[in-house]
């Protein structure tokens, strides 16, 4: 076993990686090998590599390129072996067992242990600033009975588990990183389909094939690289150029895309776009103003405009066809103007009321076009445009109390609710949860997966949190990936965009 040579110092990169994502992916960079075996995919970049400290929905793409979790996800969003080839819960719920594979290990040929387990779900329930806490606080003491046996105790029964360990919550880290866990933000060390061999932030990632990877015979990319595109506009002309293989695009760069000739992959997915909201702060501490504004939104209008008809109008967090949708919830708050306006008069705002929305720089035409609707109801706003940094910093810092954002889902339908409206959740800016709401949660969590009781318990629990939570959905809308006819086996995941079975051919 080969170990990986460790990332070069940031400042000595930064030549190469401008000199990268100015050549052609199809004839490869210098030493990336064969032109059929290299990769480069327009994308962003990670908050963080650390899976304990990431704070971006988006980051499990590219984390997911590094890291494997207990679980996958298959195609349909139903968990299948990973780190672990198999499990099984005890009785009541209240444990689960994995048993890892055998062959199993991080890129610099360290075994995954049992142990590393342990370790890593420890550190992600027990780290002052991990972003996981919420979700691993069910977590009561994991065993590590010998080197392929680890058992997790939970404080309650909870049938989730094989689907929040497919994502950032079961991404295993080499605890030979723990040392010095502030490393892991620019240097991952994982067990997953690839190794970080460079690393310039805000710019690009590079990544070779990790041979100690456990399904390494589907991965045919021996070099993979993420660039971010700075400008979504450049996306279509960047792939026919050869720029980048694969890019993600706004739904404004498919018809384009499509008279370039490029293949679009139009990947239903668990995002919807989303207003973050705290609601311990006036006027949005009252339900009535939040009524008010959902009824002020025309969100068919806003796909139009500003999807190009990619989307689909939505009153809560999940997609139409997942098991969290609620059809009871489906034009909750249809759009209705006079409606607006009598609930403002209701809580007290009879002549209106001024709001400021902040939005990251990419979404002052979907801003604008609200800011337009809302008006018509008598809700003033002012757009606060912030950089992406700062959205993504608002939800630890909370300096925001209104916010245009998305939402993407987790790998668990109730983890996605955690992160949503859990007292911890990133995106429950008030930090405040109603009890009825942690009951609906909890009764959902253990109930068994097959049970044929499953899915209403985890729609009551959505219908809950959208009547009483602040948070405000907007519209579902897809994954859209771009490539050209040489780049072949992509598959639609539901969740994370992962790379098994790709090739990039002629």
């Amino acid at each position: 076993m080969t170990p990986r040579h460790r990332l070069a110092p940031l400042a000595a990169l930064a030549v190469a990686a401008l000199a990268l994502t100015a050549c052609s992916a199809a004839e490869g960079a210098d030493g990336a090998g064969d032109s059929d075996s290299s990769l480069t995919w327009g994308w962003r970049l990670p908050t963080s590599w650390d899976p304990v400290t990431s704070t971006a929905g988006w980051d499990t793409h590219a984390l997911a390129l590094v890291y494997d979790g207990l679980t996958q996800l298959d195609t349909e969003g139903e968990p299948v072996p990973g780190l672990a080839e198999s499990w099984e819960y005890n009785d009541d719920g209240t444990a689960i067992t994995f048993h890892l594979r055998e062959d199993v290990a991080f890129s610099d040929g360290t075994p995954v242990t049992a142990e590393a387990v342990k370790l890593n779900l420890e550190r992600g329930r027990d780290q002052e600033n991990s972003t996981l806490a919420g979700q691993l606080r069910i977590v009561t003491e994991v065993d590590a009975t010998d080197d392929q046996t680890v058992t997790v105790h939970l404080d309650q029964a909870d049938y989730q588990v094989p689907y929040l360990f497919a994502g950032k919550t079961g991404f295993i880290v080499n605890p030979a990183a723990f040392d010095d866990v502030t490393t892991l933000a620019t240097q991952p060390e994982g067990a997953g389909p690839f190794a970080l061999t460079e690393y310039v932030p805000n710019a690009q990632a590079s990544l070779e094939k990790n041979d100690e990877y456990w399904n390494a015979d589907h991965i045919f990319i021996d070099e993979l690289s993420v660039v971010l595109v700075a400008d979504d506009a450049t996306a279509v002309a960047g792939v026919n150029a050869g720029q980048w293989d694969v890019a993600h695009i706004p739904a404004s760069q498919a018809e384009a895309a499509e008279n370039a000739g490029l293949e679009v992959e139009v990947i239903k997915a668990l995002t919807v776009r989303a207003l973050d909201v705290n609601g311990t702060v006036a006027p949005f501490d009252d339900q009535r103003v939040l009524q008010a504004i959902s009824h002020a939104t025309d969100r068919q209008a806003l796909i139009d405009s500003t999807y190009f008809g990619h989307g689909t109008a939505n009153w809560q967090p999940f997609p139409d066809g997942y098991v969290a949708h609620s059809a009871e919830l489906d034009d909750l708050y249809p759009h209705d103007v006079e409606a607006a306006e009598d609930l403002l008069a209701e809580a007290g705002y009879p002549d209106g009321v001024d709001i400021t929305l902040t939005l990251g720089e990419d979404d002052t035409a979907l801003a604008e076009l609200l800011q337009a609707q809302w008006a018509e109801a008598g809700i003033r706003v002012t757009l606060n445009v912030q950089a992406a940094a700062a959205i993504s910093q608002n939800y630890v810092q909370r300096t925001f109390p209104f916010v245009l954002d998305s939402y993407s889902g987790r790998q668990s339908p109730l983890q996605g609710l955690e992160v949503l409206y859990g007292p911890e959740g990133l995106m429950n800016l008030g930090r405040e949860t109603p009890p009825e709401l942690t009951e609906a949660i909890d009764t959902a969590r253990a109930t068994p997966t097959d049970d044929p009781a499953y899915a209403e318990t985890i729609q009551d629990a959505v219908e809950i949190g959208v009547k009483l939570q602040p948070n405000t959905f907007l519209f579902s809308w897809p994954r859209i990936l771009i490539h050209p006819a040489g780049v072949t086996g992509i598959q639609h995941w539901l969740d994370v965009q992962r790379w098994e079975d790709v090739k990039v051919e002629g």
